[in-house]
């Protein structure tokens, strides 16, 4: 017998039967291969999306088991409405860039790898960036047979479109509009809206790093202008005079000396107790 079983297992082996072999074999009780081809792919409801969002069906829940999975695709620009979930929910970001508020929160940025947790009844949303799509798994568990409460949808301008049909007018007591609004009015314009009102407000970095990296790009660049008015904004963005005069005399050694010179002069006037 084992001389004839060693030829079968060869043959085997060389034709490739063997994986058909070991598929034969039966599964546990209760056990199953979700096969991705065979999944069915809805289009997320208009009472609960925005834009357009493909969802999935990754598994149902199998009692004892009271937990779902699911993978959502949301192409630019779309998102849940507010919702919430009895018993929590935990999202993984396999594709994309994303965003998630929750209610009285800022927006976050989410990206790839990244694992969002949410605690039991948080009312929130997420859903892709402007201009880019995200893809998330989300594994959520079942109270009395529902897996969420679903409320309002969310406004553009709570996502964070401005909205086209009537701009705001510029702000004409802002900094940028003083210095040069006058003479160049579009770019102060983007300095207030795309600047200020975009990257300064953007959850990635708080306005305090933001300080602190903006004041010592200036530093290193030599710009005495701009860094008066930004070593100002840095102290109300909660730098102290301690940390800003620390950074100076650090970026001597890497911008040189002179520059180092130029901003202790402009910070001795402006980091002056009041």
């Amino acid at each position: 017998m084992k001389t004839l079983a060693t030829p079968i297992l060869l043959i085997a082996l060389a034709t490739g039967s063997w994986g058909i072999l070991a598929q034969e074999r039966e599964l546990p009780v209760n056990a199953s291969i979700s096969r991705e081809a065979l999944r069915s792919v809805t289009k997320g409801t208009d009472d609960r999306f925005t834009g357009n969002a493909r969802i999935t069906s990754l598994f149902p829940a199998n009692a004892p088991s009271r937990v779902t999975g699911g993978q959502v695709t949301f192409e630019s620009d779309a998102r849940t409405a507010w919702h919430a979930h009895p018993v929590g929910q935990t999202l993984i970001v396999t594709a994309g860039t994303g965003r998630i508020q929750f209610w009285g929160g800022v927006i976050q940025e989410i990206r790839t790898g990244d694992v969002v947790s949410i605690p039991p009844t948080t009312k929130h949303w997420h859903g892709a960036s402007p201009g880019t799509s995200m893809t998330h798994i989300a594994i959520q568990e079942q109270a009395n047979g529902k897996t969420a409460e679903w409320f309002e949808k969310v406004t553009d301008e709570q996502y964070g479109i401005a909205t086209m049909a009537t701009p705001p007018a510029p702000d004409k007591n802002s900094r940028a509009q003083q210095l040069f609004g006058e003479i160049a009015p579009k770019f102060a314009e983007l300095t207030d809206k795309v600047l200020y009102a975009d990257v300064w407000e953007r959850p990635g970095l708080s306005k305090r790093d933001r300080s602190l990296i903006t004041v010592s790009v200036l530093i290193a660049l030599n710009r005495p202008d701009q860094l008066r008015s930004h070593l100002e904004l840095a102290t109300r963005n909660g730098l102290t005079r301690e940390e800003l005069a620390e950074a100076i005399t650090h970026l001597a050694f890497y911008s040189g000396w002179p520059s180092s010179v130029s901003a202790a002069t402009i910070a001795k006037e402006v980091l002056q107790p009041k």
